[in-house]
């Protein structure tokens, strides 16, 4: 028995060291809460638990692999990584499926989401080709950054996955603003977007697309149309107050008002049950996870580790803002899930093993004497 526990604490011991245990922490919190508020959604479905536990514990398996590798080694890999990340990304919208386009690779055993490999290969990516160039970025070196940005977020909004597509490029972007590009270049990218606006409207946007602009504008329209989702969301979450309704109490969800309410409307189902205080711990586990990962990036001491994990941590932030917005009606619904909430496979591991590379930022950082 004693050569057992022994073993048990080596391996133990051998899982940690590169791991980073505060950030670690917080996403197994994240990660329980995420559950329990899914047995809940989910109608007490044990098999929706057991399934997104095994996609967890699959993402954690990818983190630790991840973290275990040295930033310049997940460097020379990075070309390769993004290029074999941009097949399925052009398979899919030969082959793929889903409910408005083609988001999806049906693999038999599970649905794969091609669009989720270039949130972590695409900012990797741009990170690597800065990394090689005089910094700040000159006007040369930030059009081939855009070309290394555009080309997967145009051939994800070919899908047509608007919502995935800007978290994508958005993770791109913030490897250049890290990398020292002033504001006045994103002010500027900012005015083409509104330029073409009208264009895209007439000529780019889907019907489904046009009637979530027109229901974030105004959802007391079409009430019991395509205003339902987010008329139920707000209902949700006002209905939480302060403490919430309870463990399984939701009312929203349980009586089937609340739609998607195990994917993109997860937190509103947090919100009703368990009020202001869920929301508020939960909000403070992903502050911490973003401020972890900024942490780490500026104790990184080359670049290359600076710009990717600076911008995982910063991506995760907008995922989560993005998400909650949408749920309360800031902002338009786009179909973007919660980070370690929302049911579904593809998006949570391919987010544990972008933070598995923040953690071999840490891990394997130099040491200098003197320090």
């Amino acid at each position: 028995m004693r050569v057992i526990l022994r073993y048990l604490w080596d391996l133990a011991q051998r899982f940690a060291r590169t791991l980073d245990l505060p950030l670690l922490g917080a996403l197994l919190a994240l990660m329980a809460i995420g559950l329990a508020v899914l047995y809940s959604a989910g109608e007490h479905s044990t098999r929706m638990v057991f399934a997104q536990g095994s996609r967890f514990a699959v993402g954690l398996g990818a983190m630790w692999g991840l973290s275990r590798l040295p930033p310049s080694q997940l460097r020379n890999w990075t070309p390769l990584a993004y290029a074999f990340s941009m097949v399925p990304l052009l398979l899919v919208l030969l082959i793929g499926t889903g409910k408005h386009g083609r988001h999806w690779i049906d693999l038999k055993v599970f649905y794969f989401q091609p669009a989720e490999l270039l949130k972590l290969s695409l900012p990797m990516m741009v990170a690597w080709f800065l990394n090689r160039q005089a910094l700040p970025p000159k006007v040369g070196t930030v059009l081939i950054a855009g070309l290394l940005i555009g080309a997967p977020t145009g051939l994800i909004l070919l899908q047509p996955d608007f919502g995935t597509a800007m978290l994508v490029g958005i993770s791109g972007a913030f490897a250049l603003y890290l990398a020292g590009l002033p504001w006045w270049w994103f002010g500027a990218a900012f005015s083409a977007v509104a330029a073409i606006a009208p264009v895209a409207w007439f000529w780019l946007l889907r019907p489904y697309q046009k009637d979530r602009i027109l229901t974030f504008l105004n959802p007391e329209t079409d009430p019991l149309g395509t205003g339902w989702n987010i008329i139920q969301s707000k209902i949700a979450i006002g209905a939480g107050g302060m403490t919430g309704k309870g463990w399984l109490q939701g009312s929203q969800s349980h009586l089937n008002y609340l739609p998607e309410h195990t994917t993109d409307f997860i937190f509103a189902v947090l919100s009703e049950e368990f009020g202001w205080v869920g929301v508020a711990t939960v909000l403070a586990l992903y502050l911490f996870v973003v401020g972890r990962c900024l942490w780490i990036a500026a104790e990184a001491r080359d670049g290359y580790s600076r710009l990717i994990a600076g911008a995982l941590g910063l991506a995760f932030f907008v995922y989560v803002i993005v998400n909650g917005g949408m749920i309360s009606g800031l902002l338009p619904v786009v179909g973007v899930p919660m980070p370690l909430l929302s049911y579904g496979g593809t998006s949570a591991v391919s987010l544990l093993a972008g933070l598995g590379v923040v953690m071999a930022v840490k891990a394997h950082r130099p040491v200098h004497s003197g320090r």
